[in-house]
């Protein structure tokens, strides 16, 4: 007990000697064309011939309210091939990730010049070079800029994607790093696929960017005594811990089954079971280590994976006390935007819920794998 105790206490030591991270700011950008859910129902059906009845039922069933598309909602019936929906993929994450990242380095206040690290997250479309390349030029990043892009993530890649920020930054303290995560997800819905799967998809993801900065923590220590209270409390969390975890033998519980078709979505009906069995336990043994426990963490930045998955992270870790309305709301205004979405989260977090100073709090998402990513963090 008194060696758990040790170690703990040096865990935090060493966060705040600044092995740690902070959050400088988060930017999210939606496509301009947005439509009421029972819009999307009525061309979904339209498009896929699906039985709109069954459809309506279960768009109604993920209870998002409206969502934001890549497309006038017109054009999608149009839309034939992987290669089309492809060019597209690109045009419009390279339009809406420079806005992303634009924004977040302006609320930051920190100049293109200074970005030393950049990731790109994505897993709705392909591209060679990565789109991160062509982002770093339309921002204006330095020509020496570290990119590192990740496919194949999905719903985990934003909270991975702070994880990877955050590794980088231990060994980096006095550098600038920024995540980007695109995703257009209406751009693989698949109009021959009438599986309860693609049905669902259809009615619960949307499309989006967000972007976060973040500074090591020998950069923040020397900015700190030049901020005033204003700029600090517009700032976001410290990252001081990540977690990641894959499950055995769980590979089709979620991702894509890809051909000449595209993106063919795998969603299993049985995914909340794996969330029921492991979930707890694991935050539970993450916080653990920290001297924490699910009790004593004071917010909660959760993926809004849908209203299943939702209710049961709510259930195993016994959050029934509003700790999960950001998440909600999400889903409710703009769908699920994979990896997109818990950075969106964390920006409502920070603008509208943000904890006292030193109060702990957790950020997670689960994504394919089957997988799930924890990130500690101190407001």
């Amino acid at each position: 007990m008194r060696a758990d105790t040790g170690r703990t206490t040096s865990n935090r030591a060493q966060a705040f000697r600044g092995e740690f991270m902070r959050v400088a700011a988060v930017e999210t950008v939606l496509p301009e064309h947005h439509y009421d859910q029972h819009q999307i129902t009525e061309a979904v059906a339209a498009w896929t011939e699906a039985d709109e009845r069954l459809l309506r039922r279960f768009h109604d069933a993920t209870r998002v309210s409206g969502r934001n598309l890549a497309l006038p909602i017109e054009q999608y019936e149009k839309l034939k091939g992987f290669t089309a929906a492809n060019d597209l993929y690109i045009g419009t994450a390279l339009r809406l990730g420079e806005q992303a990242v634009r924004g977040a380095l302006e609320a930051s206040g920190i100049a293109p010049e200074q970005v030393d690290q950049l990731v790109f997250c994505s897993s709705t479309g392909v591209a060679t070079p990565s789109l991160d390349a062509a982002l770093a030029q339309r921002v204006g990043l330095r020509e020496d800029v570290k990119r590192v892009p990740i496919f194949g993530l999905g719903c985990a890649a934003g909270a991975a994607g702070l994880s990877r920020l955050h590794d980088y930054l231990r060994a980096w303290p006095d550098q600038v790093a920024v995540l980007v995560c695109v995703e257009l997800c209406s751009l693989t819905v698949q109009q021959d696929d009438h599986s309860v799967a693609n049905l669902v998809a259809s009615g619960l993801f949307g499309d989006g960017a967000a972007a976060a900065v973040a500074i090591g923590g020998r950069r923040e220590e020397a900015e700190a005594a030049g901020r005033g209270r204003a700029a600090e409390a517009r700032r976001g969390p410290r990252v001081v811990a990540t977690r990641s975890r894959l499950y055995p033998e769980t590979a089709r519980l979620m991702g894509w089954d890809v051909g000449e078709h595209g993106f063919r979505i795998v969603l299993a009906a049985d995914l909340v079971d794996q969330v029921e069995a492991c979930l707890a336990d694991d935050v539970s043994s993450f916080l653990g280590e920290h001297g924490l426990s699910p009790g004593r963490v004071s917010s909660w930045v959760c993926h809004p994976g849908g209203p299943k998955v939702i209710e049961k992270i709510a259930e195993v870790l016994a959050l029934d006390h509003g700790e999960l309305d950001l998440t909600w709301d999400s889903l409710q205004r703009i769908g699920n935007l994979s990896s997109v979405s818990v950075l969106n989260v964390l920006q409502e977090t920070i603008a509208r819920r943000r904890p006292p100073a030193d109060e702990p709090g957790l950020l997670m998402a689960l994504g394919p794998g089957f997988s799930a990513e924890l990130v500690l963090l101190r407001w």
